[in-house]
């Protein structure tokens, strides 16, 4: 009966087109199709015009597009520093976003909300302009949301910018446990400014929205959610993790290779070490090199994705020396891009070298695949600390990307008693994912009181 009333209910979605953002943002469109809503996608388009293979994989959504609003000139400066997009993105696009919010709140009488991107802090203002709901999704931790939240008081305390020698580094943030200073969400880009005024847009508008939903679930993150709520006085849906309530579909803005699987159909049980670093990470070619080579040195099998523009000032793995790939011969696969839940889910995969976006630390717990961190930028920062030393189900690379180092991560997790005692953490962290979406768990009655919630509109 619940799901019967809210036929014909139609919720709007609006991500940030990013790949980390609108991955999860589709997961939560499928969710509440699932349960009853009809649903229509806003895609800013001309900011990336790789979207029809969405389209196609979501034949039950449907896709409204506007423009962007950036100029030739404004992408060339977003080549450079591509952080400057968010900033940019909040300006640029809102007459196109409000001029089509407009028109679809007229044609259609039934829409009864829209989730936007927390980064997209300009729709508060055009949601309230025309009376309608607006919920926020956040993409990424808890854990991360609140350190974003701290930016201002971490100024005041001038935490930032983040600078000094390595020991200072190390030192604890004692406002935000279990920190410490490197671990703070940082961003390279030569418009700090603009960077801080939309992560404090991001939060403001957040704390004024209709409820905000989250891509984790409680026993993950326990005492933030608690914190969160302390601070958020909105309604809170953490419903996560999104992508294990439905099968598996793809919001890939790039071609998956499916070799991945083949190959790994290939290798004994927990013996592949799979290396992704995201949609949006660059490393140098020395570190290329450096990983190439802590890789080769160790001997286990490795299913490597290296996205074209990872390597700064390399097309691809050209590169790479004939005596690195003739060592790894066989032993190693190198792919552009991988269907990653697929890799995870595979019984030859026993780890996961990883950026650590949030995406990727919840496909990774979810099946119990322990972690190598590698954090670069943002809350992979603070999602690295707490895979490595609050819930201790990985390592991190903590002093640069030398092959040494490498070699000793790897040895750690995959050989030495350590990583068995980490890979039992993973597999009872794994059962609480799990559990949390069953009828009576934490994220099944969070999803049933949004649902009601968006109903009530």
């Amino acid at each position: 009966m619940e799901e019967q009333g809210r036929k014909g209910k139609r919720v709007l979605f609006f991500p940030l087109p990013l790949q980390g953002h609108i991955t999860p943002m589709l997961q939560l469109a499928n969710i509440l199709h699932l349960n009853g809503f009809s649903i229509t996608i806003i895609l800013a388009d001309n900011f990336n015009t790789t979207f029809n293979t969405i389209r196609a994989n979501y034949p039950h959504f449907t896709f409204h597009t506007i423009s962007d609003g950036l100029s030739e000139d404004d992408k060339a400066k977003t080549d450079v520093d591509a952080l400057f997009l968010l900033s940019l993105f909040n300006e640029k696009c809102a007459p196109h976003f409000t001029e089509a919010l407009r028109q679809l709140v007229l044609e259609d009488p039934n829409i009864v909300c829209l989730i936007s991107d927390s980064i997209l802090h300009f729709t508060k203002a055009v949601a309230d302009s025309l009376n309608l709901h607006r919920l926020v999704l956040r993409t990424g931790g808890v854990s991360s949301c609140l350190a974003y939240a701290a930016i201002p008081l971490l100024q005041n305390k001038a935490y930032f910018p983040i600078q000094g020698i390595e020991s200072q580094l190390e030192e604890a943030v004692e406002e935000l446990p279990p920190l410490r200073i490197k671990d703070l969400p940082i961003f390279k880009t030569y418009n700090v400014d603009a960077l801080y005024q939309v992560i404090q847009g991001m939060i403001r508008e957040t704390k004024a929205s209709s409820g905000l939903i989250i891509n984790s679930f409680e026993q993950l993150e326990q005492f933030s959610m608690s914190k969160l709520r302390d601070d958020f006085s909105i309604p809170i849906f953490p419903i996560g993790p999104f992508h294990s309530h439905f099968p598996a579909s793809s919001s890939s803005l790039m071609s998956q290779d499916q070799t991945s699987i083949s190959w790994l159909d290939t290798k004994t049980p927990k013996s592949v070490i799979y290396v992704s670093f995201g949609s949006l990470a660059a490393i140098e070619i020395n570190e290329f090199l450096e990983i190439a080579w802590g890789l080769a040195n160790r001997n286990h099998p490795f299913l490597w994705v290296v996205r074209p523009g990872l390597i700064r000032g390399s097309e691809w793995i050209e590169l790479l020396p004939n005596e690195f790939l003739e060592t790894v011969d066989g032993r190693g696969h190198i792919v552009k891009w991988a269907p990653q839940q697929q890799v995870l889910a595979h019984l030859a995969v026993g780890a996961f070298w990883t950026h650590n976006g949030w995406n990727s630390t919840l496909e990774s717990i979810c099946e119990g695949v322990p972690m190598i961190c590698m954090p670069c930028f943002g809350d992979q920062m603070v999602n690295a600390r707490y895979v490595s030393h609050v819930w201790k189900v990985g390592v991190q690379l903590e002093n640069g990307l030398k092959r040494m180092n490498i070699e000793n991560a790897i040895r750690t997790l995959m050989e030495e008693e350590e990583g068995k005692q980490i890979k039992e953490r993973m597999l009872e962290l794994k059962e609480k994912a799990n559990s949390c979406l069953k009828p009576g768990g934490s994220s099944y009655e969070s999803l049933r009181s949004l649902t009601s919630y968006i109903s009530s509109f």
